[in-house]
């Protein structure tokens, strides 16, 4: 063992070798790092398709007259004048405090 680690070359690989590992500005922790960022941006990139996606279907159910009123009847509870809107909601979907006892 001893007598390979008096060569000159296996001295130099053996420096060359952390040298490029652990300390050069392109050593494999940062191409980890690197790696690990890009496929968090792919997941982030993966995300928005999917909101734009939904966001160009909303878009176009909004583009009728038929769109723009089941939006204003359902979310703003908007009527016509000679119709009478009945709210009923179930108690699992009312925000009620618990009350600690």
């Amino acid at each position: 063992m001893l007598k390979y680690l008096k060569n000159i070359f296996v001295i130099v690989f053996i420096v060359f070798a952390i040298w490029m590992l652990f300390i050069d500005s392109n050593s494999l922790l940062i191409h980890r790092e690197l790696n690990q960022d890009i496929e968090d941006l792919e997941n982030e990139k993966d995300y928005y398709k999917k909101e734009i996606e939904k966001d160009k279907k909303a878009i176009k159910e909004l583009s009728t007259d038929e769109g723009v009123e089941k939006l204003a009847r359902e979310k703003y509870y908007m009527k016509k004048d000679n119709e009478d809107i009945y709210i009923i909601e179930y108690e699992d979907s009312l925000n009620l405090e618990k009350k600690d006892e």
